[in-house]
């Protein structure tokens, strides 16, 4: 057996095809079976491919997803380059991040388009409500730690998708032409609240 013989069997290198078929299988399971159940391994086994070529393409899981959709700025990832630094000024980076990368012309534009196409198909919007709960709240309550962590994580996701809504969907005056600075300054006590400040919790369910 030759070299060229020897080189054509087992799983494929990576190129630009290979790539782009990665994609397409894992376009497909993420929208027939869902964010959590599908993993690299599974998409690696169906597209032909070595699960470390999708590691080097992608980085992760959560990098897939975004590539599927052809997203140059990834919410999950954003999320995951705001979280190293100083607990306590945690939402003022989360809060630049978001304003920088939706203010910015092209990311931005493709956000619009994302937003647009959940709203609009269904199974699109139960595939990223996967994605936020688990690498974004999921993330946070991890970050935050305790016993209500969820509550404060989804309270703090739903302030920042409500920002974006409010300036960059509706347009709504003067949020929407807010210099950052200042959004951030009127902003952030309210999100550090959600995260950090004590809350009492209800009890659920009939009283003894």
């Amino acid at each position: 057996m030759n070299k060229t013989e020897g080189s054509a069997r087992g799983r494929r290198a990576g190129s630009p095809d290979t790539r782009s078929e990665i994609l397409e299988v894992a376009r497909r399971r993420f929208l027939s079976d869902g964010y959590r159940t599908v993993t690299l391994r599974s998409i690696a086994a169906e597209a032909g491919v070595d699960v470390a070529l999708i590691s080097y393409f992608f980085g992760s899981k959560k990098g897939l997803f975004g590539a599927t959709l052809g997203l140059l700025a990834n919410p999950p990832e954003l999320l995951s380059a705001a979280l190293p630094g100083d607990r306590a000024t945690l939402p003022e980076r989360v809060l630049r991040t978001v304003v920088a990368t939706w203010d910015d012309s092209d990311r931005g534009s493709q956000l619009r388009l994302m937003i647009a196409a959940i709203v609009q198909e269904p199974e699109l919007t139960r595939l990223f409500r996967e994605v936020l709960e688990r690498e974004m709240v999921g993330r946070l309550a991890e970050y935050v730690g305790g016993a209500d962590a969820p509550y404060r994580a989804a309270a703090f996701t739903a302030q920042v998708a409500g920002t974006i809504f409010t300036r960059y969907v509706l347009e709504l005056e003067p949020i929407a032409s807010m210099p950052a600075d200042e959004l951030v300054r009127h902003l952030a006590p309210g999100l550090r609240a959600a995260l950090y400040a004590p809350t009492a919790r209800r009890r659920v369910g009939p009283q003894a």
